[in-house]
């Protein structure tokens, strides 16, 4: 039989973002739900025809999501939660999927948005189901059937609908209210409606269709595992044998949950390649030879050429003896930028190492092709590029890796120990009791960005860009300190993105045009790619914190992206090791660093939100990597005067995994996300007698809900009951570029006001 290709989901963004600023423009009211809609509309239908016309043989169906996949399958399960029921009078529409992800006001009273997390190991957000005892599921929302019906009036019969598993949704959800319960208990309530919504696409005489369980690469509990014979057993007998089943995982290897795979009633299995560790041969002798097995070959995750030649070598024997195969991309390529022809500006060079979506498309049309006729010819041409790439000059830089080679396996931290650093900190910083400060960013006006791009452009020359970006951080200063914040900030207004603004300015990085992906909801990311040993040839920062300070009398920090968050939201090289690459960015910060203390910046704060993404998925390995990435956060700051205050950040991510490191990470202040997650996180480091300071993000940034005195207060008042008030930092859980002045200015007035309420309180008991 004919080896078939397939994708497991491509990006939802449109090649122009589209789908961003139609979301937008629906929120500020500028557009009608109907003009919203044709827009997904014309998406879906651009990303269907792309594959088509690379020859894909299944497409994906189900893939599209208007704020995310997960929030997409709360709403389809009929799962709202509980404070919002009354707001959507039980009905179900896109409003209330807006109203989940972020927040809303009902009589008044604002209604907080559902927590949102991190997508296993990536850097995609997921709107987290809520969960309570006896919960009762109904298939509602009915998007998936509209997007079939969509593609079967197109006359598009090769398709493959996509449905989060059963076991995967309940696992990534959490409890609330009531505790004292297991998520298992709720699966007796969700599989009808997962067997009516099967039932519903049988109808559509499908196939096949695609059942996403990618916690089957975790290392599960035994409850859990014991689940899936059970679940997928019930749902066969349901459905029948007329819907073949492509059971999916992704992320990982699965050899270690082989022998529960085998005994499912499936009719195919998917394994990520990529970035997994399976041994092929092993996995291909010890699955049905009755069943497809769906190899995960081309890298949904990250942007270098596959070497197809290679792939080639080692598929060719598996199909000899495997009739049932298919080849696909290792996850959805929603983690990948839309299409490399829209680079105009890359080096030619470069840009033939890299494959966006629409190229990997390309990719697997090539290997299958050349499978199917046992002619590989025309890989060797494509691969070509990735042995170029091999002895390009653009690679190597000599004094990086000599600096790398002297530092050798141990990295000492001179600094002394905290209780030494924290006297001497407050001798010099002098603030109040419970600072205020902000994460970093301020809003990124489109005044901002037009005088970014004109300065990119060449419209203006240095001197006016610089000239009126001054004027900006000028402006923001006088706001903070009208508000009488205690620590400012001088914005950010020079920067586009936290991690892209620093591979702009080191060497290493090439920078796109259009290479965006989604994070969540409407919010996209411009990864760089690292294609080479990384330096920095010049101060990065230093320049715009240094004239801030100079603006005012109160202390402005400085503002850097730590070395793991470089390294997990770029597009890593994939020939030398992460730990590698993580070392040569530390040690450029370093460098910066250096440079921050010689320009009178008293306080840095070194922001690693993604420290918990890199997390691998086996907790067994979880050691190893925390180990190498607290110990570049360690290189970072290694050489840093002990009175300068080093601050990190991190938000939206489930932080009592590495709550153990983070003790050992050592910053002097760490900011946290609490406005969605509550007091439970609060409650971790209150458990762990966590001896240094803490900033707690006490409103939600992500929503344009506006926080009252009284609430800040209020949450303020409970968090005081597990950290004392002479630790304590406040803050907005996270950077400010994505809201509105208005939003921006209202919250933290709201915010230091209700600090100063407390202060004096509080003040009082220290007299």
């Amino acid at each position: 039989m004919k080896v078939l290709s397939h994708t497991l989901g491509f990006p939802r963004i449109g090649p122009y973002r589209e789908l961003k600023k139609a979301q937008e423009k629906y929120w500020n009211n500028q557009i009608t739900k109907e003009k919203l809609f044709n827009i997904g509309y014309n998406i879906r239908k651009f990303n269907l025809n792309k594959q088509i016309d690379n020859h894909i043989d299944l497409l994906p169906i189900g893939d599209f999501a208007w704020y995310d996949h997960i929030l997409n399958t709360s709403l389809m399960l009929g799962n709202v939660p509980i404070r919002f029921q009354k707001k959507i009078d039980n009905s179900i529409n896109i409003d209330t999927m807006f109203y989940i992800g972020r927040g809303s006001i009902h009589n008044k009273k604002a209604l907080n948005a559902s927590k949102m997390t991190k997508w296993f190991n990536t850097n995609y957000h997921y709107i987290v189901p809520e969960f309570y005892k006896n919960q009762s599921f109904n298939f509602i929302w009915k998007q998936l059937l509209i997007e079939l019906d969509e593609a079967i009036k197109m006359n598009i019969n090769n398709i493959k609908p996509i449905l989060i598993g059963p076991l995967t949704y309940l696992w990534l959800g959490t409890k609330v209210e009531n505790n004292n319960f297991s998520r298992l208990e709720l699966l007796k309530n969700i599989l009808p409606i997962y067997i009516e919504i099967l039932l519903e696409i049988k109808k559509r005489n499908i196939q096949w269709i695609q059942i996403d369980e990618p916690i089957l690469a975790l290392e599960l509990p035994e409850k859990w595992l014991k689940s899936f014979k059970n679940t997928y057993d019930i749902l066969r007998n349901n459905i029948s044998n007329d819907i073949n089943i492509l059971l999916t995982t992704y992320f990982g290897g699965i050899s270690h949950n082989i022998e529960l795979i085998k005994l499912l009633p499936i009719n195919g299995i998917h394994i990520d390649l990529v970035n997994g560790k399976d041994n092929i041969e092993y996995i291909n002798n010890n699955i049905s030879k009755k069943w497809i097995i769906s190899f995960g070959i081309v890298s949904g995750r990250n942007i270098w050429k596959t070497d197809l030649k290679k792939w080639y070598d080692i598929l060719i024997s598996i199909k000899n003896n495997r009739p049932l195969l298919w080849i696909g991309s290792s996850c959805s390529l929603m983690h990948s930028p839309v299409d490399l022809n829209l680079e105009f500006k890359l080096d030619k060079k470069i840009k033939n190492w890299f494959s966006f979506a629409i190229q990997k498309c390309q990719e697997l049309y090539l290997i299958v092709k050349a499978i199917n006729n046992n002619d590989p010819s025309q890989l060797i041409e494509w691969s070509k590029f990735i042995y170029t790439r091999k002895i390009s000059k653009k690679i190597t830089n000599i004094q990086v890796q000599k600096k790398i080679l002297l530092l050798g396996n141990n990295i000492i931290n001179n600094r002394k120990h905290y209780d030494t650093r924290s006297i001497l900190q407050k001798e010099k910083l002098k603030l109040p009791l419970m600072p205020t400060t902000t994460i970093g960013s301020f809003p990124q006006t489109s005044d901002i960005r037009k005088l970014r791009s004109d300065f990119k452009s060449g419209y203006i020359d240095y001197n006016n860009y610089k000239k009126n970006m001054k004027n900006h951080i000028k402006n923001i200063i006088n706001i903070q300190e009208k508000l009488d914040l205690d620590v400012l900030v001088h914005g950010e207004p020079e920067r586009n993105d936290m991690v892209e603004y620093f591979g702009e300015n080191l060497n290493g990085f090439v920078i796109t045009e259009n290479g965006w992906i989604q994070s969540y909801g409407s919010r996209c990311v411009k990864p760089p790619i690292i294609i080479g040993d990384i330096s920095r040839s010049k101060p990065i920062t230093v320049y715009w914190s240094q004239y801030a300070q100079s603006l005012t009398k109160k202390i402005v920090k400085g503002m850097l992206t730590g070395p793991i968050t470089m390294l997990l939201w770029s597009f890593p090289r994939d020939d030398i090791s992460p730990i590698e690459i993580t070392k040569q960015i530390a040690l450029a910060l370093k460098e910066e660093i250096y440079d921050l203390e010689k320009s009178n910046i008293k306080i840095i704060q070194i922001d690693e939100p993604a420290l918990r993404e890199g997390l691998p998925l086996k907790k067994s390995e979880w050691n190893e990597y925390l180990n190498w990435a607290i110990e570049s956060f360690h290189l970072t700051i290694s050489s840093t005067k002990d009175e300068t205050q080093i601050h990190t950040h991190m938000c939206y991510s489930e932080f009592k995994d590495i709550i153990n490191s983070i003790l050992i990470l050592d910053a002097d202040v760490i900011s946290i996300e609490t406005s969605r997650s509550g007091t439970n996180l609060i409650k971790l480091f209150k458990k762990l007698n966590y001896p240094n300071e803490l900033g707690l993000g006490v409103y939600d940034i992500h929503s344009p809900n506006i926080p009252s005195i009284s609430k800040i207060q209020s949450f303020l008042i409970e968090a005081l009951k597990n950290i004392s008030f002479k630790k304590f930092w406040i803050n907005p859980d996270c950077g400010l570029k994505t809201r509105t002045w208005e939003e921006v200015i209202k919250s933290l007035h709201n915010m230091v006001q209700a600090t100063k309420i407390l202060r004096k309180k509080y003040n009082y008991y220290l007299k």
